[in-house]
């Protein structure tokens, strides 16, 4: 199911943001209502790629990101099946009363790539690093909400949503990312995937780790990790954060009694609270979270930001020890 080489020093990396682009284009070939609108970053956030396939159907925004959104709209009223991109503390940070309230209170089908989320932006800082871009879109109603874990996943994320008929927001990080998944690995929007079993099927494991986005990787190296200490570990990658794949969240409940939320966002209203909204009501096990504790982001590299805000492997792997003394 997953990358074989996942493991490796030499694993290939790629940008998230590039499979987007690369979705884009093929989802533009399989259907002529597939139109790109940019606001002012298109070289960035991969939407270059559809813009020089299909200049006649690419529209440049500007810094505007209001209009972005409110013109997409329109164009979806008119049939059309928009993508609109920027980062994503611009889109959907900026302009989210105009995705509410344009596009999901009248149910257009307008797709929205945010690019360059979460603290790994790195030098950018803190007022380019969105880290609250999942709680503000999962609120709305109609939002799908989809946050792929490598370029492959976000390239079949976008051709999967260009066939949807539901306002769909795409998280995107900017840096190279481990290759997780093949092209053969299975992707439905709303359905979350096993990526690494450390009891193999024979009994059950000892902790559940539900990862999403680029940091599914450190999650699976923690599972490796512990699986040689004799810990069994069970990775659920949710990429798709709404609508949740309840059924998935709960076996790994039932199974594990014990629940890690790995994600790159703040830990109030991600992708953590959602699952504890959800076993809380039907399931509850404890659970630990790893993600931003409520502060604002920085300058600083990718892996220093990420130590530093607590979401380093050997923050997970602290967080693993933990839920076993809570079970």
């Amino acid at each position: 199911m997953i990358n074989p080489n996942i493991f490796n020093n030499d694993v290939e990396q790629v940008p998230i943001r590039k499979g987007f682009g690369e979705g884009l284009v093929i989802a533009g070939d399989n259907d002529i209502r597939v139109v790109g609108l940019c606001a002012d970053l298109t070289d960035s956030t991969m939407m270059s790629l559809f813009a020089k396939k299909y200049s006649h159907r690419f529209v440049e925004m500007g810094v505007a990101e209001q209009n972005l959104a409110s013109v997409a709209s329109g164009m979806a009223a008119m049939g059309k099946i928009p993508f609109i991109t920027s980062y994503a503390m611009f889109s959907p940070g900026r302009n989210w009363e105009q995705i509410r309230t344009t596009i999901c209170y009248n149910n257009r089908p307008v797709k929205i790539a945010g690019s360059h989320a979460g603290v790994s932006v790195g030098p950018d800082g803190g007022t380019h690093q969105a880290i609250e871009d999942i709680a503000i879109t999962r609120v709305i109603p109609r939002m799908v909400v989809i946050s792929p874990c490598d370029a492959i996943e976000a390239r079949k994320a976008t051709i999967a949503s260009a066939k949807t008929d539901s306002p769909t927001y795409i998280r995107l990080a900017r840096e190279k990312t481990p290759i997780i998944t093949t092209n053969a690995t299975s992707f439905e929007i709303g359905k979350a995937q096993v990526f690494f079993d450390g009891a193999e099927g024979k009994n059950k494991n000892d902790v559940g780790i539900i990862a999403t986005g680029a940091l599914v990787y450190r999650a699976l190296k923690v599972a490796q990790f512990y699986k040689e200490q004799g810990i069994k570990i069970k990775v659920l990658n949710l990429a798709t954060i709404k609508p949740l794949d309840e059924q998935a969240i709960l076996s790994l409940a039932q199974e594990t009694k014990a629940i890690v939320t790995v994600e790159e966002h703040q830990i109030a209203g991600g992708m953590g609270s959602a699952i504890s909204e959800y076993l809380a009501q039907h399931y509850p096990v404890p659970q630990e979270f790893i993600g931003v504790k409520d502060l604002f982001g920085q300058s600083g590299t990718p892996d220093e930001l990420l130590e530093y805000y607590g979401m380093g492997e050997s923050h997970i792997k602290m967080a693993v020890k933990r839920v076993i003394l809570r079970k």
